[in-house]
């Protein structure tokens, strides 16, 4: 899937950068380096979710609750929130592309996600005080097998039971042909 997510955005950042002259900030910072969830979902994949989401949902739900159940709750709330909140768009999206009923399975993939990654922010700040850290080889592997596990199990199902990867297939199939046939215009003109 991330292969073909950055083949998409390649091709369309080079018609933007020829036409108007500038660059797309990349959407992805090489996630199959990633050592954790929190690094993978915060500094590695679809960053400009990462951009949207942190300053309209994460920030004013930690400020808020902050000052009820103090920040340690707050950041592991504000979390939660912004994975369901990303849940729910992915079932949106989800229902454009099937048009198929809401299975929650995607949801209940970014809230799992979210209680992982809070989990994971506050185990990482007590092992971090007793100086003890995992091998970046080893978290990594940990972090890409929780994905590809929990992709399989709850993200990709409902995709793939409405044919939504067959369907991409031939739009993309019809993409290409009509880029090609561009490129030959271009070439004999």
């Amino acid at each position: 899937m991330y292969l073909g997510i950055e083949l998409v955005l390649a091709l369309s950042a080079a018609p933007v950068r020829t036409v108007f002259g500038f660059e797309i900030e990349p959407q992805f910072n090489e996630p199959y380096l990633s050592t954790s969830l929190q690094d993978f979902w915060g500094r590695r994949w679809n960053l400009t979710v990462t951009r949207t989401l942190r300053p309209t949902v994460y920030n004013p739900v930690r400020y808020v609750v902050s000052s009820y159940v103090g920040n340690s709750c707050a950041t592991s709330i504000a979390t939660l929130a912004t994975f369901i909140v990303s849940g729910l768009m992915h079932e949106v999206i989800y229902y454009y592309l099937a048009r198929a009923p809401p299975t929650w399975e995607v949801t209940w993939f970014f809230v799992l996600h979210g209680v992982c990654v809070s989990f994971e922010v506050v185990v990482k700040k007590i092992i971090l005080r007793r100086g003890w850290r995992l091998h970046r080889a080893v978290s990594g592997l940990f972090t890409v097998a929780f994905l590809a596990v929990t992709g399989n199990w709850l993200f990709f199902p409902q995709l793939l039971r409405n044919g939504v990867d067959r369907k991409g297939i031939e739009e993309y199939e019809v993409i290409m042909d009509f880029v090609k046939d561009k490129l030959r215009a271009i070439t004999f003109v």
